[in-house]
């Protein structure tokens, strides 16, 4: 039987699906349940940085330098290959900017799994030691403070090198954006708050990081001025970043729910706001989810055609192309990963069928 890992701070947690199908039928839960297929019509289609193999081994490397989990746990984090996430997400990114996106996923990576298992107050040192590092690179970190510490200042001096300073400075004020957010997830964890869709989607917005990934879509470009604040960029921002929650939680929800760390999840969120069951929550979320579709690709067309500005800057018109890229790459990865589903990812994803995992 097939072993469902989770990194888990230094640990690692195995979720072992142990007979499964009679802790099912004595739960009377559906031992199934299928995945919608909510990138049928999306436009976008897999991309792949040439750069990729070359620049995973350099990230991997400097992680793996820090030794900020033990074997088994960083074996773990190693598979779930963001990496990959950063090559599908950046196809066209040179080395040296792919490298920065590598490390920056690994960095988010590093920073969730660490928070995860913090409460407020904990989390909050880790976000202000992260923040301290990111605006005061040059400065170095106490011996005594927590690793994250020194691979932000890593990350970010590497980072600076190759990158503008307008996108550095849209990088600094998301990133903090955040780490706040995952701040305000901890104390929800902490005193089990299960918010409502509204209102988590509020939240969400930060906690998922993708304000920050966007800025490296133009770490070497300069955007026309005031584009980013333009209402219907700003609009399409936001559908783009609902999009990427969406494809996350439903991917994510098997493995949060069977080690009871699911209250951050869109769909346990419905369920729980609309007394709904998993597979009604389900097709609630992908009905939403078509019509985020519909609202991107008519707001897509809607910029092309009425924003002069893209006649004159390719930087703007790759920006809004790299946005509709982001969600597709965030889809492949869940899949081709072993985040989620370990090594059953690209069989699940046509299948679309899952096999929910018990509570451990």
């Amino acid at each position: 039987m097939a072993v469902a890992t989770a990194i888990r701070g230094s640990s690692v947690v195995d979720i072992t699906p142990v007979e499964t199908s009679s802790w099912h039928r004595k739960m009377g839960i559906s031992p199934i349940f299928i995945l919608p297929d909510t990138l049928c019509r999306w436009r976008w289609n897999r991309k792949l940085n040439p750069n990729y193999e070359k620049v995973k081994a350099e990230s991997k490397a400097w992680l793996e330098s820090f030794h900020a989990f033990p074997p088994k746990a960083q074996n773990a984090f190693n598979r779930c290959d963001f990496n990959l996430l950063a090559s599908l997400a950046y196809p066209n990114a040179s080395a040296e900017h792919l490298r920065t996106g590598c490390d920056l996923m690994n960095l988010f990576f590093v920073f969730d799994e660490y928070t995860d298992i913090c409460d407020a107050k904990e989390a909050r040192k880790l976000a202000d030691i992260v923040m301290d590092a990111l605006r005061s690179p040059d400065l170095p970190r106490p011996q005594d403070e927590s690793v994250v510490g020194e691979i932000t200042k890593q990350f970010w001096l590497l980072a600076k090198k190759t990158s503008i300073k307008s996108a550095q400075d849209v990088f600094i004020e998301t990133f903090d954006n955040y780490t706040t957010s995952v701040v305000e997830q901890a104390e929800d964890r902490s005193t089990h708050h299960i918010r409502d869709v509204e209102s988590y989607l509020r939240v969400r917005r930060d906690t998922i990081g993708a304000k920050p990934s966007f800025a490296l879509l133009h770490l070497g470009s300069e955007l026309p001025t005031g584009f980013l604040s333009d209402p219907l960029v700003e609009y399409i921002t936001t559908i783009t970043i609902d999009l990427l929650i969406i494809g996350n939680d439903i991917c994510s929800y098997n493995v949060e729910q069977a080690r009871g760390d699911d209250a951050h999840n869109m769909v346990t969120i419905v369920m729980n706001s609309m007394c709904l069951n998993l597979d009604e929550a389900l097709l609630w979320i992908s009905n939403f989810h078509d019509i985020l579709v519909d609202l991107f690709q008519e707001t897509y067309s809607i910029i092309r055609r009425e924003l002069p500005i893209l006649n004159t800057s390719d930087a703007a018109v790759s920006y809004i192309d790299g946005l509709g890229n982001w969600v597709r790459a965030n889809d492949c990865w869940s899949f081709e990963s072993e985040r989620y589903f370990e090594q059953k990812g690209v069989m699940i994803q046509s299948t679309r069928t899952v096999e929910l995992l018990p509570r451990i």
